[in-house]
């Protein structure tokens, strides 16, 4: 699948004059990519980018891996004209030059424009989507939505406090983690003393987040717990060295523990998973610390746990 074929996919998840922008750059919560969104795109409710009351335009935004970016360029340059009738297009932004392309498509029974623009980050690639249906087209023209692109920006880091307040409960400690991290918007968090040019997987570093499932019964979670455990990506060699159940702020929780290798550097570390059970999924909690970094971080790593509250 060429790249070009790969921004035209990732678009299925998901006026003409400069007078239909709004008057400022918005960048819609936990976004890194901000823009001018045409009149009438307001917060999406269900993803992170902008949306038509109806539901029936949708300008998705995401982060993609850094090298995504250099990919397409690479792309565009050894093959100009595209490749499956799409053809790539550059494009001068605040953000630096991008690179975007539209197809004619279909959502179902309805006949639809898709747009998607790359951008280059620090240490991400931008990405922008954008969904339009026949019945929109002669208002979101394909020249509105360049000059909607033209206008993309990107901010480096998303002020914690916003990436905080999407997550479904409080985080009152954040136990002096220098890094904090969106890795699932609205839905896990990571905190972390490494980052993306030092690496996570050699320093401390923790996850929080909410899961669709739990135990079937009270007996059965312990085998939850220690099943789920072997799902901690980015781990290998793995081996629990402790499992067993707890209270974690009065509810009925477990908690696991592992030796494994993480990374490409083949960092020994110590790993804990806590979850705690609720009806019909469960909180979990991952602390992961080279193993001769253990003993400081567990305790930082447990006031985190103990700082996290409903809201409401």
């Amino acid at each position: 699948m060429t790249p070009f074929r790969v921004l035209a996919a990732v678009a299925v998840l998901i006026a003409t004059t400069w007078s239909a922008f709004a008057d400022d750059v918005v960048f819609p919560p936990g976004a890194h990519v901000g823009m001018k969104p045409l009149v009438g795109l307001v917060r999406a409710k269900s993803f992170i980018g902008f949306e038509t009351e109806d539901q029936g335009v949708k300008v998705l935004i995401a982060d993609l891996p850094p090298d995504a970016y250099g990919e397409v360029v690479n792309a565009f340059k050894a093959n100009p004209a595209g490749s499956g009738g799409i053809k790539p297009e550059s494009l001068e932004t605040p953000a630096g030059l991008a690179y975007y392309t539209v197809e004619s498509a279909r959502d179902g029974a309805t006949n639809v424009r898709r747009y998607s623009m790359i951008l280059p980050g620090p240490t991400f690639s931008g990405y922008i989507a954008v969904q339009v249906p026949e019945n929109a087209a002669r208002i979101y023209t394909d020249d509105a939505v360049r000059q909607m692109f033209a206008t993309a920006v990107i901010r480096n880091e998303v002020p914690v406090d916003e990436q905080l307040g999407m997550m479904p409960f409080k985080i009152t400690e954040l136990s002096n983690f220098k890094t904090v991290r969106m890795v699932a918007p609205g839905a896990a968090l990571m905190l972390a003393d490494g980052d993306e040019k030092t690496g996570f997987e050699t320093r401390p570093f923790i996850l929080l987040g909410i899961i669709g499932s739990t135990a079937a019964s009270p007996d059965d979670r312990g085998r939850f717990a220690q099943q789920i455990a072997t799902t901690i990506p980015g781990v290998r060699d793995g081996h629990i060295t402790m499992s067993e159940p707890i209270r974690i702020d009065g509810q009925a929780g477990y908690e696991t523990r592992i030796d494994a290798i993480s990374g490409k550097d083949n960092t020994p570390v110590t790993i804990v998973q806590w979850l705690r059970f609720g009806s019909q999924s469960s909180m979990r909690i991952i602390g992961s610390s080279p193993r001769t970094d253990w003993e400081k971080a567990f305790p930082r790593f447990r006031a985190v746990r103990d700082g996290i509250q409903p809201r409401g």
